[in-house]
């Protein structure tokens, strides 16, 4: 007498795989699971009846569909009226804005003397350019009268 066929199914989340065999044993070991997949929540026996028909029409072979997800009701939230901000939110915020303004004042301002120290070097290297070029010449030019000196 041929043992009694019981239908399994387990889910990877995206498909169920589903098998007809005798024992949760044979179903895991149709699936290649090592683990027990009964004790654990992630395998069942089911009475479907259109996943019973399909696995008994091919005992022992794993069948695969796509996940039946049953969409699940959120209870309705009760309408609430937005909450009005504390005195003391207010005053947190108006805190915050003076000090992004005091912040944005104080980087302006350095900003501006940066700038006014960018324009002073500028100058103390045009003084030094002019400098050099005048003392080069002056060099050179007593350089020029020094080798015709030499002969």
């Amino acid at each position: 007498m041929a043992p009694r066929l019981k239908v399994f199914v387990t889910s990877d989340g995206f498909t169920d795989y589903v098998v007809a065999v005798s024992s949760r044993a044979k179903a895991l070991a149709a699936w290649g699971a090592r683990q027990d997949l009964f004790a654990s929540g992630g395998a069942y026996e089911t009475d479907d009846p259109g996943l019973v028909e399909a696995a008994l029409s091919a005992p022992g072979e794993v069948l695969r569909r796509p996940r039946q997800i049953r969409p699940v009701k959120a209870p309705a939230k009760a309408q609430r009226r937005p909450k009005r901000p504390t005195p003391v939110q207010i005053e947190a915020v108006k805190a915050l804005e003076a000090q992004l303004t005091t912040q944005a004042a104080a980087f302006e301002a350095a900003l501006a003397a940066l700038e006014e120290e960018r324009r002073e070097l500028e100058a103390r290297r045009r003084e030094l350019e002019t400098r050099y070029a005048e003392e080069r010449s002056r060099l050179r030019e007593a350089l020029r009268r020094a080798r015709s000196r030499l002969g």
